[in-house]
C-alpha cells in the first residue's frame, strides 16, 4: 500500500484537522467527537442541517460544511457508522431555536446511531427530524443496508435543504423539501477496481483486471452482476437502462445529470460517460437542464463511477441554483 498514511488509526483525526486549518474562518473542528461544523452555527431563525456517515466518502461530508449547505458533519471512522455520542453532541452544538435536521444515508449502523442520537436529543429538549436517503437502483437489500442504500444522490438532497434552511424554512418544510428530493433522485454505480482502506493495507475485496462490479455499494459492497469489462458507452449504457426505467424517467422530463467519481477514475474518464449519458438521455426526450461532473460521493480510491439522475421541477431547481458557500467548491 503506498499512501500518504502516518498511524492508519489517525487517519480520520488528520484529515479533518488539516481541513479545519485549511478553512481557519469558516470551519470548526472538535476532535472529541470527530466534528466538523460552520463556524458561525448555530444560528437563530435557521435550522441546522446534520450528516454524518462513515469516512472515505470525501467530500462528503465533512467538505461540504458551510453556507447553504450541512452545518455540521460528524463521520465515522473510514466505512463506519460514527457512534451515538459523537451524533448527539454535533446536534447539541449545532441546535437552533428552530432545530435540527439529521440527515442518514440508508445504512444499518448509520441508522442506529442517528435514531438513538434522535432520541436522546429529544429527551434533552433539542427539536430535532430525521431523513433517511435511499437513491440507489442496484439492490433493494445489501451488506451493510435493509433496503435501498444512499449514496451520491445525498449531495442533491443536502443542496436542497441547506438552501431551504437558509432561507428561513422551518423543520417541517426542510423534511418535506428533502423527502421530495429523495423520491425523485436515482444512482446506480460501477466499480473497475477495488478500494485499500488505509488500516487494512490491502484491497477490500478481489476484483479480476477483466471485471467490473455493477451496481457496487460505495463501501464495496457487492452489485447486480460481476461483469466483463467493456467499453465506456456500453457501461453507462447499462447504468442509465437501470436508472431511467426505476422513476421512470420519460419523455419530457427535466433532469439534473450528475456523473460521480468513486475516487480512483480521472476527470477525463467522467467526461466520456457524461457525453455518452448526455446524448442517451436526448435520444429519449430527456432535458439535462443542470449537469455535475467530477468526485462528490467516493469510495476512498476506488476506480469506478455512479451516475444520478434527479426530475426536476421549479422548487428543485431554484434550491438547487441558490448559492453555496463550502470548502469543496463544487456546486
Amino acid at each position: 500500500m503506498k499512501k500518504f498514511v502516518n498511524d492508519p488509526q489517525q487517519f480520520v483525526p488528520e484529515m479533518l484537522e488539516g481541513l479545519a486549518l485549511a478553512n481557519p474562518d469558516t470551519l470548526v473542528y472538535d476532535p472529541a467527537y470527530n466534528l466538523i461544523r460552520r463556524a458561525d452555527a448555530p444560528r437563530s431563525g435557521k435550522v441546522s442541517i446534520v450528516q454524518g456517515s462513515g469516512s472515505g466518502h470525501e467530500p462528503a461530508h465533512v467538505m461540504i460544511v458551510g453556507k447553504g449547505m450541512l452545518d455540521a458533519a460528524c463521520p465515522g471512522d473510514v466505512f463506519a457508522a460514527p457512534p451515538m455520542d459523537y451524533v448527539l453532541e454535533t446536534a447539541k452544538k449545532v441546535a437552533s431555536d428552530k432545530g435540527v435536521l439529521l440527515l442518514v444515508n440508508n445504512y444499518t449502523g448509520d441508522r442506529m446511531a442517528f435514531e438513538m442520537a434522535k432520541e436522546m436529543a429529544d429527551a434533552e429538549g433539542v427539536a430535532t427530524e430525521i431523513l433517511f436517503i435511499d437513491d440507489d437502483v442496484a439492490v433493494k437489500d445489501s451488506t451493510y443496508t435493509t433496503g435501498r442504500r444512499g449514496v451520491a444522490g445525498n449531495f442533491f438532497v443536502i443542496k436542497a435543504v441547506g438552501a431551504a434552511a437558509e432561507n428561513g424554512a422551518d423543520l417541517a418544510e426542510c423534511v418535506r423539501i428533502g423527502e421530495k428530493v429523495n423520491s425523485v433522485t436515482r444512482t446506480m454505480g460501477v466499480a473497475l477496481t477495488a478500494c485499500t482502506p488505509p488500516a487494512k493495507g490491502s484491497p477490500l475485496f478481489e476484483l479480476e483486471d477483466d471485471k467490473i462490479e455493477m451496481g457496487v455499494g460505495i463501501h464495496g459492497e457487492p452489485g447486480r452482476e460481476r461483469q466483463p469489462m467493456r467499453s465506456a458507452d456500453e457501461i453507462t449504457d447499462e447504468l442509465l437502462d437501470a436508472i431511467v426505467t426505476d422513476l421512470p424517467f420519460e419523455s419530457g422530463n427535466k433532469v439534473a445529470l450528475m456523473v460521480n467519481g468513486l475516487g480512483g477514475t480521472p476527470i477525463s474518464e467522467l467526461y466520456i460517460v457524461y457525453r455518452h449519458a448526455h446524448r442517451r438521455l436526448a435520444e429519449q426526450g430527456i432535458e439535462v437542464a443542470r449537469s455535475y461532473v467530477g468526485e462528490y460521493c467516493t469510495s476512498l480510491d476506488m476506480a469506478g463511477a455512479s451516475i444520478t439522475l434527479v426530475q426536476l421541477d421549479d422548487e428543485i431547481t431554484e434550491l438547487l441554483d441558490a448559492p453555496a458557500e463550502v470548502a469543496m467548491r463544487i456546486f
